[in-house]
């Protein structure tokens, strides 16, 4: 059975989406284990979400899905992507295209209109919204950096984090994801300062493995993976 792990936090312009990424997975891929998943932390943290849920995982080689509660991915890209993940040791990507449907396209969705004809934006160096991967391969390169609060940065560093310390940016499969629309998070403010400044420290460390290795903290979770038990 494949896990989907959802971060999630309640919120009601987030309910319909959800609920239509839980509709597709049971439409599409039948019976999946699906968690909602959420910390104990003040300000939502999806990286810390996105941890949590790889640690919820037994089996360190098993492939799961980490899939943001608004968006939709493709079947045949997530299931090539599934496929791979079992042995690259690299985090997949189940998409080249990142559609943003904003409040025409979730619209049309709302009502029928297939996913692939709603009007949307494309998103330009997306590198988020539906993640396939082992806890193994989570954990090589770090896993997510939880010190990224509220919104912003955090997929763009771990993607700058997964290319230094494994030489290779994660791999992705030609498809597209549909993200659907909500109130969006404030982009503004000291927190918002405090992680587009952390992610600076990232783009500075990109070129050197021990300084990202610093940066990250991968001395604990490399022994974290090491430990982790075979399948």
């Amino acid at each position: 059975m494949l896990t989907v792990l959802i971060p999630w936090r309640p919120q009601p312009s987030r309910l319909a989406a959800l609920s239509a990424v839980v509709d597709w997975y049971g439409q599409n891929l039948g019976n999946v284990d699906i968690r909602t998943i959420d910390s104990n932390d003040e300000i939502f943290n999806l990286a810390r979400c996105r941890n949590l849920g790889i640690d919820s995982i037994d089996d360190s080689d098993e492939v799961v899905v980490i899939n943001d509660a608004d968006t939709i991915p493709q079947l045949e890209p997530l299931l090539e992507a599934i496929a791979a993940a079992a042995a690259s040791g690299l985090v997949h990507l189940p998409y080249t295209r990142y559609h943003w449907l904003g409040t025409p396209g979730t619209a049309q969705f709302t009502v029928g209109t297939p996913l692939d004809q709603c009007d949307f934006e494309l998103v330009h160096g997306a590198c988020s919204g539906v993640y396939v991967t082992t806890p193994r391969s989570w954990w090589s390169h770090g896993g997510q950096d939880e010190r990224f609060r509220g919104w912003g940065f955090e997929d763009a560093a771990w993607y700058v984090a997964h290319e230094t310390l494994l030489d290779e940016v994660p791999r992705r499969h030609e498809g597209v994801v549909y993200a659907l629309n909500h109130t969006a998070q404030a982009r503004e403010g000291d927190q918002y300062d405090a992680n587009a400044a952390l992610m600076e420290q990232y783009r500075e460390a990109r070129s050197s493995r021990d300084a990202m290795r610093q940066l990250v903290g991968t001395d604990a979770t490399a022994e974290k993976a090491r430990r982790l038990p075979a399948s």
